[in-house]
């Protein structure tokens, strides 16, 4: 009876060490693994760059546009366009996407921002015939564009982005008519090299100096610079009281542009 009950509980250790055995060998599972970090020092939506200590953050938009009978108060304009003959397409359409990335990277002596706004526009042929973009109108194919490249870093702007003339009323994204005093026009900016001190209390100056060779209507015409083959030609026109035809003016030095703001509760100056 002894050997018996010793056999029982010499088999009854083993069942449990067997079993202990066994359940030291079952995979534990493993607490998951943050790919990708929230970045809370630059505000929402900012997430860290795997593997380093960059914030990011992504944003855009997609767009799509029908206009029947538009003329020129729809996203085609152009003479043919506004009389809808026999040459206009009497609908058109638009698809666009815009993609911007912000990202902010933490140094020994300041933020370093970078920040870009790209889109990409297809529009529809809105006037028909040999040449559709000489009548107003769109070839149909995809255009490319940048509305901002930059670099900020210790008060300094490096790139293209609106102008410190601009006013936050004035024409895109404000929406506001071209007239309106304060701005230059250049709904996608200018490329510049600007500096912001920041005095406090809602108070700022800047400076800037803007190449304006690369923004819409930065540039004076000029008049007998262009229109003639040769010198004789240009001699003989100017004989007969033909003075030649207006161009562009060359560049010989960026705009000196400067600002102070003032950002108070009760609106800006």
């Amino acid at each position: 009876m002894k050997l018996v009950k010793g056999l029982l509980l010499g088999s009854a250790a083993g069942l449990i060490a067997v079993g202990g055995a066994q359940a030291a060998d079952l995979p534990v599972k493993a607490k998951a693994v943050e790919y990708v970090k929230i970045c809370s020092l630059y505000g929402a939506g900012f997430y860290y760059i795997p593997g380093s200590d960059t914030c990011i953050k992504l944003g855009g938009y997609v767009r799509a546009d029908l206009a029947v009978g538009a003329g020129d108060y729809g996203f085609q304009q152009g003479a043919a366009q506004g009389a809808n003959n026999r040459l206009t397409n009497y609908w058109f359409s638009r698809a666009r996407m815009d993609f911007n990335v912000d990202t902010r990277t933490a140094t020994e002596y300041g933020v370093v921002r970078t920040y870009a706004d790209m889109v990409v526009t297809w529009t529809s042929n809105a006037v028909t015939g040999s040449n559709p973009s000489a009548q107003g109108g769109s070839d149909g194919a995809a255009t490319l564009g940048l509305y901002h490249a930059f670099i900020q870093f210790a008060g300094f702007t490096f790139g293209r982005t609106v102008s410190i003339f601009d006013t936050p009323w004035q024409s895109y994204p404000a929406g506001g008519p071209d007239h309106i005093p304060g701005g230059s026009n250049n709904v996608t900016g200018v490329d510049q090299v600007a500096y912001t001190a920041d005095f406090g209390q809602g108070v700022t100056a800047s400076v800037a100096l803007q190449d304006m060779s690369t923004a819409a209507g930065g540039q004076s015409n000029l008049w007998n610079v262009q229109g003639f083959a040769t010198a004789a030609a240009a001699s003989a026109a100017l004989v007969q009281g033909n003075y030649g035809v207006s161009g562009w003016g060359g560049t010989r030095s960026p705009d000196i542009v400067g600002a102070v703001r003032v950002d108070q509760a009760w609106g800006l100056a």
